[in-house]
């Protein structure tokens, strides 16, 4: 098997000379059960489901006639070279321990000819007859036998910590979060995306890659053994793989990328799939179009999360969770399956998908870091700073202020009637799944918060940096009833106009430096505030009070404006991207580090709670606000005619 640089299967010296050259892989010649097939049970260069090999069929290593010495043969774990003892046929080797960690028949059999092995994977209930003698071989052989029962794994949490691998869209970082709520040991590299045309948006996959196992290594290396390993990852960006190589077909495709406008108005038009540009569904029937014209390479799709798990397990699995895979407009309305219709309609075969699995609960061992921690949790990035402000019950909600702004909720266990958007301009998302239970929640879209302040910085030069809007605004003691509505790239959440255009509406003579910017920050706070509105208006839920994280959280003058202008207290995370925090959560929850949602709840606590000043009613702002909006809407037509 091919990998990227630095990715694939690493042999150190100790491995030299123990017999793995004289391993060899044979066909079993015994009967076998049959065993439950799912899409990543294809082993790389393994073909097409039409391939004359039996799909699935376990492999079986003998050792090679002329080895002589039994000592030389016995496969060593590459941690600590302790080999198993020769006494105790009955031991689990190492290959068998890390290759079967899923989806394996409580009654498969191996070869009944061979009676050295036929009593070592006779049943998955209960432990192995003989645990290896090292400790890291012991843990693999407990998450091979809870991830074969589907249900929480047997291995208590030891260390008390987790590690997260966060891929963001301009950053990537690995950090350890620990049983009290803490991140440590954060270790960053900025990864941006390229940009070779105006509405372009590609990275290196093999690099993001080979950067995100490089800081693990790091994390682990400073903070030594973890209990379970979680990843979140920026959602519906598209990555299309050789199955046999494990390299990159093409470039990567961002979430932002626009070369697909055109294919999302012809699939609603002829088959009725309301997609956007911006999710993975209209991306990948570009790739396959470009690089699999005739849909006869065996090829991989996923999501970032889906590469980085395949990198982790050194092409042993192929996977994706709920959340990323709700996100790609290609599976059912209810979040169980892929979609029929929609890989018919846009010509993808099914047999380049990932499996779907659980956002927290046993994957795999990531044997491509030391000590091969166990992958627990997956989320796409929004869904796990939901999480990581402990929003895990019904009216839960959390706003993150970037460059955009993303208000998440949670909604429940009743999923949504139907696909799209909802009269009131928001999504319905997959908030989390644990033992195949999804929890349902919904998402408002701001195209431009944090942006907004960059635009004053970076292209009007009205303040130095972001951080100075704060005490340039707090300079005045109000706008001068000076309104901006943020729209530069149009206006998201309820409104949905592509053509609306950014307004500066109300200055005079006498307005100041002062009053515009903090004109902006208050008309960013002013959209926060429409997000609000539209989430409690869907759902018929209140929002008690918003939690909120990302740069623009830093910003007291922004933040006390937020909460005039929703009329909630704001409770401001301990943390500026609760991401990794969330992916913490979701992959200590599998393990035990934490007892259930419950527990994430008990454990937040906020930075600082901001209240709404003065008695004022604040629907006369509103109003004002809502007029401002209404002149900056439908500045391009064409545009505004777009409806994703």
């Amino acid at each position: 098997m091919m990998f990227p640089p630095g990715l694939g299967p690493q042999r150190s010296a100790r491995d030299a000379g123990h017999g793995y050259e004289h391993l060899r892989t044979l066909r079993p010649s015994g009967p076998l059960e049959r065993r439950h097939h799912c899409s990543d049970d294809r082993r790389p260069g393994s073909g097409h489901r039409s391939s004359g090999r039996r799909r699935g069929s376990p492999v079986r290593l003998e050792r090679a006639p002329h080895t002589a010495d039994p000592r030389r043969t016995r496969p060593r774990c590459r941690c600590c070279s302790v080999a198993p003892a020769a006494q105790h046929a009955a031991q689990p080797r190492r290959a068998d321990i890390v290759r079967c960690v899923h989806h394996r028949s409580d009654r498969l059999q191996r070869h009944q000819g061979d009676p050295g092995r036929q009593h070592l994977v006779g049943s998955h209930r209960g432990q192995p007859r003989a645990l290896p003698r090292c400790r890291h071989l012991r843990r693999h052989a407990r998450f091979h036998h809870a991830a074969a029962r589907h249900g929480p794994p047997t291995v208590k949490a030891l260390h008390g910590r987790v590690l997260v691998i966060d891929v963001g869209t301009t950053g990537t970082r690995a950090a350890i979060v620990t049983r009290d709520s803490r991140v440590k040991h954060v270790a960053h590299r900025t990864t941006r995306p390229d940009t070779p045309f105006p509405g372009l948006v590609e990275f290196d996959a093999a690099a993001l890659a080979a950067v995100s196992l490089e800081l693990a290594r790091t994390v682990l290396e400073q903070a030594g053994p973890v209990d379970a390993l979680g990843i979140t990852c920026q959602r519906a960006s598209t990555v299309l793989w050789d199955r046999s190589t494990g390299l990159p077909v093409g470039p990567a495709v961002g979430w932002q990328d626009l070369r697909t406008l055109g294919e999302c108005i012809n699939a609603r038009a002829q088959h009725g799939l309301v997609l956007a540009p911006n999710q993975s569904a209209t991306k990948l029937a570009w790739l396959l179009d470009a690089h699999d014209p005739d849909r006869n390479r065996d090829l991989c799709f996923g999501t970032v999360d889906s590469w980085l798990v395949w990198n982790l397990t050194e092409g042993h699995h192929h996977v994706t969770d709920h959340t990323n895979a709700a996100i790609t407009g290609l599976v059912e309305i209810d979040g169980s399956d892929w979609s029929d219709h929609a890989l018919a309609a846009l010509g993808i075969p099914r047999s380049v998908l990932p499996r779907i699995v659980d956002s927290s609960g046993p994957i795999a061992a990531a044997t491509a870091l030391p000590g091969a921690p166990l992958i627990a949790g997956i989320a796409g990035d929004q869904q796990a700073s939901l999480i990581g402000q402990s929003c895990v019950r019904a009216g839960l909600a959390k706003c993150t202020f970037g460059t955009g702004a993303m208000l998440d909720m949670v909604t429940g266990q009743t999923g949504p009637t139907a696909a799209g958007r909802t009269p009131r301009g928001t999504f319905p998302i997959v908030a989390r799944s644990r033992d195949r239970v999804i929890t349902w929640g919904i998402e408002a879209i701001m195209l431009t918060a944090g942006s907004s302040v960059d635009w004053l910085v970076e292209d009007l030069g009205l303040i130095p940096s972001a951080t100075a809007s704060h005490e340039i605004a707090a300079s005045v003691p109000d706008t001068g009833d000076v309104y901006f509505v943020p729209a530069l790239i149009g206006l998201g959440t309820p409104h949905w106009d592509y053509g609306a255009r950014g307004t500066l509406i109300g200055a005079t003579r006498g307005t100041t430096r002062a009053h515009v910017v903090r004109a902006v920050l208050e008309g960013v706070a002013h959209r926060g505030a429409d997000l609000v509105d539209a989430a409690e208006a869907e759902t018929g839920l209140v929002i008690d009070s918003l939690r909120i994280d990302g740069g623009m959280s830093a910003n007291p003058t922004f933040v006390q404006a937020l909460a005039n202008s929703t009329g909630k207290n704001i409770e401001v995370a301990p943390y500026t991207e609760c991401t990794t925090l969330g992916a913490g959560y979701l992959a200590g929850l599998a393990v035990g580090l934490w007892s259930g949602p419950d527990a994430v709840e008990g454990s937040w606590c906020p930075s600082r709670t901001v209240e709404p000043t003065g008695t004022a009613d604040r629907t006369p702002t509103r109003a004002r606000w809502t007029e401002a909006v209404e002149r900056s809407s439908r500045w391009i037509p064409a545009l505004s005619a777009l409806d994703f």
